[in-house]
């Protein structure tokens, strides 16, 4: 084992630098929930929506999918501040003061989760960097 938490050095829970609890409501929504809710988002909009409602292959037009995925999460999460996966697995996106984040974030934070890297790249609070840049975070609801 190795890193800043084998030398003794302690960082804190996530979230805690951001004034959120350590558990439950508000906390830090964990790494299982949040690939839950995507795995969820992402079969609901390229195999339900996709392929069902508009017909279309997602194999051979991957783009559709994503922009279905795309539409979904700035639709619902603009509005209702969550996906239908993301309720499923009770967790929602929240502005850093703890609000709704703003339509702006919403969309910034979308297009980066479509490039998917920089949610690859986490910091120790447990936020993407698409979450850094839109100033947001996801929270258990």
């Amino acid at each position: 084992m190795s890193g800043t938490r084998a030398a003794g050095v302690d960082l804190g829970y996530p979230g805690e630098r951001l004034g959120l609890p350590k558990e439950g409501a508000g906390s830090v929504s964990r790494f299982g929930r949040r690939l839950g809710a995507i795995t969820v988002d992402w079969l609901i909009c390229t195999w339900a929506i996709t392929r069902g409602l508009l017909g279309a292959d997602p194999r051979s037009a991957g783009w559709i999918g994503l922009g279905v995925f795309a539409l979904e999460y700035i639709l619902l999460v603009g509005t209702l501040g969550s996906t239908l996966g993301m309720k499923l697995f009770g967790i929602r996106v929240a502005a850093l003061d703890g609000g709704r984040p703003p339509f702006g974030s919403v969309l910034l934070r979308t297009l980066l989760l479509c490039l998917a890297v920089p949610a690859l790249i986490w910091d120790r609070d447990q936020r993407g960097l698409h979450d850094r840049a839109a100033g947001t975070v996801v929270v258990r609801g």
